[in-house]
C-alpha cells in the first residue's frame, strides 16, 4: 500500500504511525461530516482505530450512525473509534485551573488515553485558591508528565513548574476577560515563565499537549535507559 492515498479533497497519510508513532488524527473543524466519514473509513481499514478532534454534535450524530462502535465526548468534542494497543508506564496528570477550562483539559486527557497513556485528572485548582492545589502536592510530584491548562493570566503553569522535577506542558486557554486577549495573555505569560522544564503549546491546544506527553512516555518505553541502546 502507498504511504498515502489521494482522495481529491484529502491525502490520507497511512505512514504516519510508522513515521511518528501514532496514526493520523483527523481535525474535524472545517470538514463536512461526509468528508470525515470517508477519511475515518480509510484509517480504520488501515489501523483499526481513529480519533477525530473538534467535532460538533451534529457531525458526531452523522458519524455515529455510520460507525456505531465509535464514542463521542460532548465536552472535548472528540470522537474515537478503537482502543490503543499499547499502554505506557508512568502517568500523565492533567491539571485545569478552572471549570471553564475543562473543554481543553478533557481534550488533552482523552487524547493521551487514546494514545496509550495512564491519565489522572486534577481540575479546578487555579491559583485564586492556592490551597486547592497544594492539598494535592504529593500526587502532583509523583506524576511523570504534567499538562497544565489555564486561562486568565495562566499563572498555574508556573506554580506547578516550581513544584516538580518532571516535564510540564503548559496550555493557555481562550477563557478570560478583556485584556486576556482570548488566550494571548496566558500564552505570553507561560512563554515568559521562570519555571524551568516547561514547554508551551498553542492556545486551547489540548491535543498538542497530550501528543507531546505521549511522545515522552513512548521514548521512555522504547528503552532510553537500556544500556544496550547506549553507544
Amino acid at each position: 500500500m502507498e504511504n498515502f492515498e489521494d482522495l481529491g479533497f484529502s491525502k490520507v497519510d497511512y505512514a504516519r504511525e510508522k513515521r511518528q508513532g501514532f496514526p493520523e488524527v483527523i481535525y474535524g473543524e472545517g470538514k463536512t461530516a461526509e468528508q470525515i466519514e470517508i477519511i475515518m473509513g480509510k484509517l480504520i481499514e488501515k489501523h483499526g482505530k481513529v480519533m477525530v478532534t473538534r467535532v460538533d454534535k451534529e457531525k458526531s450524530e452523522h458519524l455515529l450512525r455510520t460507525f456505531p462502535q465509535a464514542t463521542y465526548d460532548n465536552l472535548s468534542r472528540i470522537l474515537v473509534y478503537g482502543k490503543p494497543e499499547q499502554s505506557f508506564a508512568g502517568e500523565v496528570m492533567v491539571l485545569c485551573a478552572g471549570t471553564s477550562d475543562l473543554f481543553v483539559g478533557e481534550e488533552a486527557a482523552l487524547t493521551a488515553e487514546w494514545m496509550g497513556c495512564k491519565v489522572k485528572r486534577l481540575y479546578d485548582v487555579g491559583v485564586a485558591g492556592i490551597d486547592r492545589l497544594l492539598a494535592y502536592r504529593d500526587e502532583i510530584t509523583k506524576a511523570d508528565v504534567l499538562i497544565v491548562v489555564a486561562g486568565m493570566e495562566g499563572a498555574l503553569a508556573s506554580v506547578v513548574g516550581g513544584l516538580v522535577e518532571r516535564p510540564v506542558i503548559a496550555v493557555p486557554t481562550s477563557i478570560g476577560y478583556g485584556t486576556h486577549f482570548e488566550g494571548v495573555t496566558p500564552l505570553l505569560a507561560m512563554m515568559s515563565s521562570c519555571a524551568s522544564g516547561m514547554s508551551v503549546v498553542n492556545i486551547d491546544n489540548g491535543f498538542g499537549a497530550a501528543y507531546q506527553a505521549a511522545m515522552i512516555l513512548k521514548l521512555v518505553a522504547e528503552g532510553v535507559h537500556d544500556e544496550t541502546s547506549i553507544s
